[in-house]
């Protein structure tokens, strides 16, 4: 529901179901610390029913399906093997699991059935990018709310969102298609894998690198993913390179390209597209190729591939990055796809490219030529010039369409970028992806979820690339952000690992009596409440009791003290008509006092200030928030 101040024109709190304007009211005041206010009026209260919803218009679609490439491979033996998995079990959903190396085309498989699904006017589609669980958990969420059921008014987070849409799943009579693509976690995705449908018209598709034999458990059937047959690459590019009008390119050196390129669809579209750009003959493109992967090799070491086929993929992106570098918007290729290669594959939006922090990267290392002005600021149109370039060249993709994932990056090209980019580089890119994330999160909607989630896989990628050298650039502050979402969202089971991850890493590279660590660890103790493991979290806050003696709080104690006492105050007052009305053990009175003790837990670091007022550090008398934690704790412990 929605409180509204009529006189003030403000909503007093959130719920989105209902909305209650308040007009001409009298304030209610408070005589003594502790009193309830209970005075004061109201002259008109009105009740507004939530407005209905309208009905569910079939068929739908949850989650961007990524576009066929172009001169797509139907790959028929492929697909024949994977539509035998599942001809013999019509009675449940069998799980087709596509399973191969990075760049062979399992995502563009999985891409071909979803389209195929849609236009066949199946009734619902989920394409979830299963890179994290958490992800997963959110589409299934989304989907529920996609499909209105009822359970998901309730509010009860996105775990339970996804269970009920799972529930759903097993006992519709609808048609439906999900798929997960790119599993990087076989075992958390165990309780996520959608139940077998009563009347066979559910079908799974999920795409992974892994070889994990858990895959192939519950009822799923692994089909294997290889490259392109030779027939296939040279269909491929004949095919690609008549659509692009540039046949004339094709001659008797084609078919040694395709298996230079290990007859690797990601090479050979990096290829296609060099080709058809430059005019460039397969002849003269090989002969480039072949010394470029001469170059490769003084630039990176032979074992750094450790895909497998990184290599040719790395030297085709080579080829394509030097001339895309003298391209219109000159000199910011290298750059733009450099940052890129630092956020999710699975997508980011391209609003981060309008960002402070981008433009200003890229004004500062836009490579200077005689058309070009190394102190010119880079617009933002200059920036999305720059994407679009990048897509001509088949080094990423960038569709409007695909909403908060509009700018994607082959994460096998990713890899090739980062090996490639200069370490000195390293930590620009990190600060400039984290301040773009940053503007992003502070500029969102906080009710638009899909793009909330998106934020938060393209942090998790950010700091599995950057490491240490997040925290070392000051740009960890959004792994707390993102911790905080998790928990905001309802994500419980993924919350409690995160901040344990993020709490050890802050004690190593922080400190432990750091505030950040304390942060840190208060947000841990929270999860664990989340998940009712209220002893655990009550242990986690006294230990944390006595760092707080040492902390400064150097920006304005005054302003601050005060803040924190009429919060605390406040808080004081909830909780004493909570225990009147409610009762000692009362879930919303055991809340009001978590909030309590964690304002006061928060408010210890004030009275450490050398501004801050009261006796010595030895004579003091422990704070009220250790005396009260530590009687709510002996009470659930006993």
């Amino acid at each position: 529901m929605h409180i509204r101040d009529a006189a003030n024109s403000h909503v007093l709190a959130p719920v989105p179901e209902t909305s209650v304007s308040v007009e001409k009211s009298g304030d209610a005041i408070a005589s003594a610390p502790h009193a309830v206010a209970i005075t004061g009026h109201v002259s008109n209260l009105t009740l507004y029913p939530p407005h209905p919803r309208p009905p569910v218009r079939w068929p739908l679609l949850s989650g961007a399906v990524p576009p066929l490439a172009s001169a797509f491979q139907d790959r028929t033996e492929v697909r024949d093997q994977i539509d035998q998995a599942r001809a013999g079990h019509t009675t449940v959903v069998l799980a087709q699991v596509l399973a191969g190396g990075g760049g062979v085309g399992k995502s563009q498989l999985a891409a071909a059935y979803a389209h195929q699904a849609l236009a066949d006017g199946l009734e619902l589609v989920v394409w979830a990018d299963a890179s994290e669980t958490e992800q997963v958990i959110a589409r299934y969420a989304h989907a529920a709310h996609c499909v209105q059921l009822p359970s998901v008014l309730a509010g009860r987070g996105a775990e339970a969102d996804a269970r009920a849409f799972l529930q759903w799943l097993a006992t519709c009579q609808r048609s439906w298609l999900v798929v997960l693509d790119d599993i990087t976690d076989p075992e958390g995705m165990q309780p996520w894998w959608p139940p077998p449908s009563f009347d066979g018209r559910g079908r799974v598709l999920a795409t992974t690198r892994r070889q994990d034999a858990l895959l192939s458990g519950g009822g799923r059937a692994v089909v294997d993913i290889d490259t392109y047959t030779a027939e296939e690459a040279d269909t491929y590019l004949r095919e690609r390179l008549r659509v692009a009008h540039a046949e004339h390119l094709l001659d008797s050196h084609a078919t040694g390209l395709a298996k230079a390129l290990g007859y690797l669809p990601l090479a050979l579209a990096h290829a296609a597209a060099y080709m058809a750009n430059e005019d460039v003959s397969c002849a003269d493109y090989l002969r480039r190729f072949h010394h470029s992967t001469a170059r490769l090799s003084e630039l990176l070491p032979p074992h750094a591939d450790t895909e497998g086929y990184g290599r040719q993929v790395a030297a085709a992106l080579m080829l394509c990055l030097d001339v895309a570098q003298a391209c219109e918007p000159v000199g910011l290729a290298t750059p733009t796809l450099r940052l890129a290669a630092m956020l999710d594959p699975a997508g980011h939006p391209r609003s981060l490219w309008a960002s402070e922090a981008a433009t200003r990267y890229l004004s500062a290392h836009r490579a200077s030529s005689p058309s070009t002005n190394r102190s010119d600021t880079v617009s933002p149109a200059e920036a999305q010039a720059a994407l679009r370039l990048l897509h001509r060249y088949g080094l990423l993709t960038d569709e409007a369409q695909a909403g908060p994932r509009a700018v994607r990056l082959h994460a096998l090209t990713a890899r090739a970028v980062r090996e490639y980019t200069p370490a000195d580089e390293l930590p620009d890119i990190v600060k400039t992806a984290a301040d773009a994330l940053t503007e992003l999160w502070r500029k969102g909607d906080p009710g638009y979820r899909d793009e909330e989630a998106v934020l938060r896989t393209n942090v998790d990628s950010l700091d599995a690339y950057a490491g240490d050298l997040l925290w070392k650039v000051e740009g960890h502050h959004i792994l707390r952000w993102a911790g905080r979402s998790l928990t905001g969202y309802g994500l419980a089971t993924a919350s409690l690992p995160y901040w344990q991850r993020l709490t050890a890493n802050s004690e190593r590279l922080l400190g432990r009596a750091h505030p950040h660590t304390l942060d840190a660890r208060r947000e841990l103790a929270v999860a664990y409440f989340h998940v009712n493991r209220s002893t655990k979290a009550f242990a986690l806050l006294q230990e944390d009791f006595r760092h707080h003696e040492g902390v400064l709080v150097q920006a304005r104690p005054n302003a601050l003290q005060k803040s924190s006492s009429m919060t605390t105050a406040l808080l004081e007052d909830t909780l004493a008509v909570r225990e009147r009305l409610l009762g000692h053990e009362d879930p919303a009175t055991r809340r009001c006092r978590l909030q309590l003790a964690l304002a006061q837990h928060a408010s210890m670091a004030l009275e450490a200030t050398p501004g801050g007022k009261g006796p010595p550090q030895a004579t003091r008398k422990p704070p009220s928030a250790v005396r009260r934690l530590q009687r709510w704790w002996g009470e659930l412990t006993s």
